[in-house]
């Protein structure tokens, strides 16, 4: 159990919102600046919390621990990266309500068999308390949100692409084995140049032989990767083969658990993979399908984000008081495809709607109304009104093959965002913090080449 939470929760354990400081004079407060980011700061004290609770997190994983300026230099980077993504957040008028940031944190509790009130202990054994731990989860809802909406309209996946996948894999035989990775990613500073070229290569076989010798490929990762997975120890958690990254997906399955891969190379650099560990799994044929309808309230130019969740709310009462759902969802849905239809949105499968609305939808009770709801596209009520066990296998193979080339582009193209957005920002180091080296990892998808 308490490694399994630890897992479900590492992302969150990842950073610490802001302690809250004393009140100090103006000047002793400017003391603790460390740098400026647009019209944020961050100060010693977030910086010095986020590297303490990575410390914590590497050494109870038994992770050699890099130098402490190396680690400061690459908290600082990330740091700033994500009050430039908090920043966008605030000017596009998102926000987290607590309603919406209490749901998030029962779900989380549950999700681990816990009550509130047991999760609240967990996070103080791992050294956070319930307060930050709110705070962070509302900062990276948050930042996801922006992800979301900024890179996934950049991305298109086509019924080709599709077609050719199932193709290649039905070709391949298929396989249900399931992989925990470990990744290093070095950067090549200047593609364009045989030299640094080289210089990379020779990093990252220098790196691997490093492992083949026994040192740690997780305290490798955290001390040399350019990945932004760095702090992480390079972990990308369970993959099935067939959401393999391309780049890695012929070398994997031939990999022994605790093998490092040979160096792999793209465009962007050069790669090494790890299995950590492996397990199997038979993909089922036979799947919940749930008949739904929804509502959708869109936050807009027109609405901002507080007027949304209050009509949402309202919305709801008048369905609970014996409204008509179909003749509401015509009158008021924002979704208008759905909307015209009574908010139909047929029967669905598992993995076709976004992670929120699917949560809400499988654990409804058949006929009863769920919401609100948010997603990355507003806020939703919704109505199961039927499910069924059916034999889906082509359709969820082709849904689930979608959501997977969708991943690799989405991942790829986050990667090329994040560094834009970072080398478009206005920093200012204050002095003792030099600027860190910016190496925002490409993804080890081939596609970005």
């Amino acid at each position: 159990m308490k490694a399994t939470f630890r897992h479900c929760v590492t992302s969150l354990m990842l950073v610490l919102a802001l302690l809250p400081l004393a009140a100090q004079a103006e000047r002793q407060l400017l003391d603790q600046v460390v740098a400026i980011v647009d019209d944020d700061v961050i100060l010693a004290t977030e910086l010095d919390a986020r590297i303490n609770t990575i410390v914590t997190r590497l050494q109870a994983q038994e992770t050699t621990l890099p130098p402490r300026s190396l680690l400061q230099e690459r908290v600082l980077d990330q740091l700033i990266t994500e009050s430039v993504q908090l920043q966008m957040a605030g000017k596009m008028g998102m926000r987290i309500s607590d309603n919406e940031l209490n749901e998030t944190m029962g779900s989380i509790a549950g999700r681990n068999g816990m009550s509130l009130e047991q999760f609240e202990q967990q996070l103080a054994s791992e050294g956070v308390s319930y307060r930050d731990a709110r705070e962070q989860i509302r900062n990276e809802l948050l930042t996801s949100r922006v992800q979301q909406r900024q890179v996934g309209s950049r991305i298109r996946v086509t019924d080709r692409e599709v077609e050719n996948y199932q193709q290649a894999q039905q070709a391949g035989g298929g396989n249900t084995a399931e992989y925990r990775l470990a990744y290093i990613f070095i950067e090549t500073e200047d593609p364009s140049s045989d030299a640094s070229v080289q210089a990379a290569r020779s990093k990252a076989e220098t790196l691997r032989q490093q492992i083949v010798e026994g040192r740690d490929f997780r305290a490798v990762a955290v001390a040399e990767s350019d990945a932004s997975n760095a702090l992480e120890g390079g972990d990308m958690g369970w993959r099935v083969e067939s959401q393999l990254p391309s780049l890695v997906a012929p070398v994997v399955p031939d990999l022994m658990v605790g093998q490092p891969s040979d160096v792999l190379q793209n465009s962007s650099g050069f790669h090494l993979v790890m299995v950590m560990e492996q397990r199997g799994g038979e993909q089922q044929k036979l799947v919940q399908q749930n008949r739904v309808r929804h509502i959708l309230v869109q936050p807009s130019d027109a609405i901002t984000e507080a007027e949304a969740e209050d009509k949402v709310r309202d919305l709801f009462e008048k369905l609970q008081n014996g409204a008509d759902f179909a003749e509401l969802a015509k009158a008021e849905s924002d979704d208008t495809v759905s909307g015209s239809d009574g908010g139909n949105l047929g029967w669905v499968n598992p993995g076709q709607m976004v992670p929120e609305f699917e949560q809400a939808m499988q654990t409804a009770t058949v006929g009863q109304i769920e919401g609100p709801v948010r997603s990355q596209f507003g806020w939703h009520l919704l109505q199961v009104q039927e499910r069924r066990q059916k034999d889906m296998s082509d359709e969820f193979r082709e849904s689930e093959t979608r959501q997977t080339l969708y991943q690799r582009k989405f991942e790829n193209e986050l990667q090329n965002w994040l560094r834009e957005i970072r080398d478009e920002a206005f920093v200012e180091f204050k002095p003792g913090h030099a600027e860190s080296s910016n190496t925002e990892a490409a993804n080890i998808d081939e596609n970005a080449s």
